[in-house]
């Protein structure tokens, strides 16, 4: 074991979004450098098989993000079964596409409330924790955070804030000794982004993207770009380095993209997919809350 993989040994780490996708590879890469690992999230079973994948001790727990109560409870558990929070990683998201005018206002509002409330929650319910320990708040953002794509304004809207309320957390926590952290990420090989590829409408905006952002990585080189900035307290990282330079011309790009896409947008008919994989499919537009 190197210097580097003993910085998180023995500290209790929570991924929240952690049965599939970046949430699964980033717990997986938490526990390899010696954490323990709660993972909580909508899918019980799924859970229980990358739990089951992990060194003792770790443990899941089945919860909605946006239910605060439960998340308060789950919080609770936590901290007696592994130990107060150390590192927190809002990674629960979902996602959908489409025209906005002909969005279902359900599937859009729960893109929001799992991405924006539910990253909100759990830092609410977290916090007194990573007080306690002078833990690293992180959360899962997107380059949707920097730059607005037509066709998913949920999406967008809902990373855009989370990078607020991030800029915000940080600014509050730093005298506090908390450090928040903001990745942002570009395509990933998760359940989410695969079953994406099946609809005309989020095939064609990303074959309209630059060739560079079209390219996808596997979910483990994420995450281990992803816990390394854990481990350096870093407040961003960025997948791929280059998105980095994105926030440079960032002014510049909703006036880009709407030039970019006014003729594919102009001819072409688009359908709403729905919120996106299982992880959507398990959110649903109402989505099931434990309440037990």
């Amino acid at each position: 074991m190197t210097d580097r993989k003993h910085l998180l040994s023995g500290r209790t780490a929570v991924v929240t979004g952690g049965a599939r996708g970046l949430g699964k590879a980033v717990a997986r890469e938490l526990a390899a450098r010696g954490a323990r690992v709660a993972l909580l999230g909508l899918e019980k079973e799924a859970l229980a098989q990358v739990a089951g994948t992990l060194p003792a001790p770790s443990g899941h727990w089945h919860v909605d993000v946006t239910d605060d109560a439960a998340m308060a409870r789950v919080a609770g558990e936590v901290r007696r079964r592994l130990g107060p929070a150390s590192i927190v990683v809002a990674n629960a998201g979902v996602a959908e596409g489409g025209p906005f005018a002909d969005s279902d206002p359900e599937s859009w509002r729960r893109v929001i409330e799992v991405n924006l409330i539910g990253s909100a929650v759990t830092a609410r319910v977290f916090l007194p924790q990573l007080l306690d320990t002078h833990g690293h708040y992180l959360q899962i953002a997107s380059l949707a955070s920097v730059g607005a794509a037509p066709m998913m304004s949920a999406y967008c809207a809902s990373k855009s804030g989370v990078e607020a309320l991030c800029h915000s957390l940080r600014a509050e926590m730093a005298p506090r000794g908390v450090g928040v952290g903001i990745a942002y990420l570009n395509w990933i090989d998760t359940d989410m982004i695969r079953d994406a590829d099946r609809y005309p409408v989020l095939r064609e905006l990303r074959a309209h993207m630059p060739p560079p952002t079209r390219k996808t990585y596997p979910a483990p080189h994420v995450a281990r770009r992803v816990v390394a900035a854990i481990e350096r307290r870093s407040p961003s990282v960025y997948v791929p380095g280059w998105l980095r330079g994105v926030q440079a011309v960032r002014a510049a790009l909703p006036g880009v993209v709407a030039l970019a896409t006014r003729k594919e947008l102009t001819r072409s008919q688009f359908t709403a997919t729905g919120l996106l994989g299982a992880g959507g499919r398990a959110a649903g537009p109402a989505g099931p809350v434990r309440r037990d």
